[in-house]
């Protein structure tokens, strides 16, 4: 382990965005409550929703499981563009140039609604325009760069083909799309919070959503059973809590990735970057408190609970850093969880045709910022009656033969070779054999589970078995969680759901010291 790595690497994963921003704390829900609308999920989905409502005269409540802004929206790098990857040509080959059109001219709108508020708002959030560029290393996807520039033309965005970025890398070509931008996410939504409250909304914290009663009100029923009535529902609970017979799990997939926010040796010459191969590298800068650069290292995307110690992705990482910026220093890591659609466009919208006043927003793929945004604009003036051009595009009822079957069957099977996989695996090592700060899948009496001992001593042992659909999880080494590979759900050391689709812990087994059964 490098030096760079002693600092960061041995603590828990905190991002910059929480450590660098004052948020407001709100009380749990301990009564019944009747609005107008109630908004679950309290990212930037959830609250650019619930403002847009609110400002609309609507009165709302906002519940979020555990503290706002502490999921994805927390954890993002925290982009705002419109260039998601190479996307626009794939758009064009499924649906046609009309849908890629107005899949950029609305992502455009949602930078544009992001602009308009800083200024309307006059938020501090480190805002600043920065071209985007996607790059390719080999000559493979330098064709693609290529085709994708050609997109480009065709629904005239304003870019440029280009075969050199300012870095010390040997690129074969790069696609740049101007003035898109960058902020502190948190300190601007911290701004939508302050001003939702002003106009009467309310938000509670640590009030994790159970399930939906729906009859003369829609009814969200909270784990500890305090009822919300409203008109509409809105669920922006990143994986939805409810379903509604949507089959959401078997049309999403979860993915993670990983950032590092280092002190670099090399002057950042501005802009924003994103490698068009696997393993991604994305690269942008933030001003942080003391007014020097932090570079924003990001990338090494897998499957939620599939792939290599977890470790690993944040030391390629710096290996990546040290090449193009010279790492002087690792002051952060983190990472993030996405969930990536069959088509790669999200789900914004009436959560199924039969659910005319419950709505959902999931699957930004990676592009939250904007897509999220988004949603607060298209989801606030569904429900306040109002006509949004764009809507159609994002529409969850939507099913497209060509890429979704295809999709659909590869991501169902791989669901299904997890859960084989897992169930055929028997653990040699017994819990009385981890050492302090290690974590494994154990063997206990013959039983598969998963343990960790804290720096305590104190060991923690649960059941594997995720309460979705029965999958074994696996043991995250980078963020000490329990990952489920089937649908992405995540558990903490003592099993507490951190991430859906499950919504029942993991099952908690009483061991002593030695690892034996109490």
């Amino acid at each position: 382990m490098s030096t760079h790595q002693q600092n960061a690497f041995s603590n828990t994963p905190e991002p910059y965005w929480r450590e660098t921003a004052k948020l407001p704390v709100f009380k749990k829900l301990d009564q019944n409550i009747k609005v107008d609308v109630t908004v679950v999920g309290g990212g930037i989905a959830g609250i650019t929703t619930a403002y847009l409502l609110a400002k609309g005269g609507k009165k709302v409540a906002l519940i979020e499981a555990d503290h706002v802004l502490n999921g994805t929206t927390g954890h993002t790098t925290a982009k705002i563009s419109a260039q998601h990857g190479l996307i626009y040509d794939e758009l064009i080959q499924h649906f046609g140039e009309e849908f890629a059109r107005k899949y950029y001219l609305s992502q455009t709108k949602a930078i544009q609604f992001i602009k308009d508020t800083i200024k309307n708002e006059n938020i501090d959030c480190h805002f600043s325009e920065e071209d985007a560029y996607v790059y390719a290393t080999t000559d493979q996807y330098a064709e693609q760069i290529e085709k994708e520039y050609e997109a480009y033309q065709k629904l005239d965005i304003s870019g440029e083909l280009t075969e050199d970025i300012p870095f010390d890398l040997d690129i074969k070509k790069a696609v740049m799309m101007k003035k898109q931008a960058q902020f502190h996410p948190l300190k601007y939504l911290k701004a939508l919070i302050d001003s939702y409250t002003g106009l009467g909304g309310q938000i509670y914290e640590g009030t994790a959503a159970k399930t939906i009663n729906e009859g003369d009100s829609t009814q969200v029923v909270t784990s500890d059973g305090y009822h919300l009535d409203s008109e509409y529902v809105v669920i922006c609970s990143h994986f939805p809590f409810y379903d509604g017979m949507g089959f959401y799990f078997t049309k999403m997939h979860a993915e993670r990735s990983y950032i590092i926010g280092v002190k670099a040796k090399k002057d950042y010459p501005g802009g924003m970057y994103i490698s068009a191969e696997d393993p991604t590298r994305s690269l942008r800068y933030e001003v942080d408190e003391n007014g020097e650069k932090l570079i924003l290292i990001g990338g090494d995307k897998h499957k939620t609970g599939q792939g290599k110690d977890t470790m690993d992705h944040y030391r390629a990482l710096e290996e990546f850093g040290e090449e193009v910026v010279g790492v002087e220093e690792i002051r952060y890591r983190w990472s993030a969880q996405d969930l990536i659609t069959l088509d790669k466009v999200p789900y914004i919208g009436k959560l199924t045709e039969k659910h005319a006043s419950i709505f959902v927003a999931t699957g930004f793929n990676k592009w939250g910022m904007t897509s999220g945004t988004l949603a607060g604009q298209i989801l606030s003036d569904q429900i306040l009656g109002n006509h949004h051009i764009y809507a159609d595009v994002y529409s969850p009822s939507r099913f497209v033969a060509d890429p979704s079957i295809k999709h659909f069957f590869k991501e169902n099977l791989n669901v299904a070779g997890e859960l084989m996989k897992g169930k055929l695996q028997i653990p040699s090592k017994k819990p009385g054999d981890l050492e302090k700060g290690e974590g494994d899948v154990v063997n206990l009496n013959g039983r598969r589970c998963g343990g960790f001992r804290d720096e305590n001593g104190k060991l923690h042992v649960v059941d594997t078995t995720c309460t979705h659909l029965g999958c074994e999880t696996e043991w995250n080494h980078g963020d000490h969680t329990w990952d489920c590979p089937c649908h992405g759900s995540r558990f903490s050391i003592d099993g507490d759901v951190i991430e859906g689709p499950a919504k029942k812990p993991l099952t908690r087994i009483e061991v002593n010291a030695r690892g034996t059964d109490l």
